[in-house]
């Protein structure tokens, strides 16, 4: 009972609702959620943590980067229905429409201030 519940607190919010709608497209770093989403980088982070320990999505380390996104596998089946209910659902909700053109046209390198910089 105690992962079910970590999965419907998760899924109580809008924000990691559309998050989980935005991974859906691609795996994503924090500064990229939050130019979507034009919320706080620690509010995003706050979201990312409860929806990790929910095991809904999972994180890796590349680079200067941790990329977001959903598990291939997920680790419960409680996570695995979840997963798949939310891969059918909101799909035609105008605001997960508009989220996922931000998020296909949202670019790491421009948003995070990461330029390469030429040697001297």
């Amino acid at each position: 009972m105690r992962q079910l519940l970590k999965i419907f607190k998760a899924l109580s919010d809008k924000n990691r609702l559309r998050i989980m709608k935005m991974l859906e497209v691609k795996a994503m770093c924090v500064c990229e959620i939050t130019a979507v989403l034009n919320l706080a980088p620690s509010t995003v982070s706050k979201h990312l943590s409860l929806l990790h320990d929910a095991e809904l999505i999972e994180d890796r380390k590349e680079g200067k980067w941790v990329n977001y996104s959903l598990p291939k596998e997920a680790r419960t089946p409680e996570a695995s229905e979840m997963l798949g209910f939310l891969r059918r659902s909101l799909g035609d909700a105008l605001e997960v429409l508009a989220d996922k053109e931000k998020t296909i046209a949202a670019d790491r390198m421009e948003l995070c201030g990461l330029s390469i910089k030429p040697s001297d």
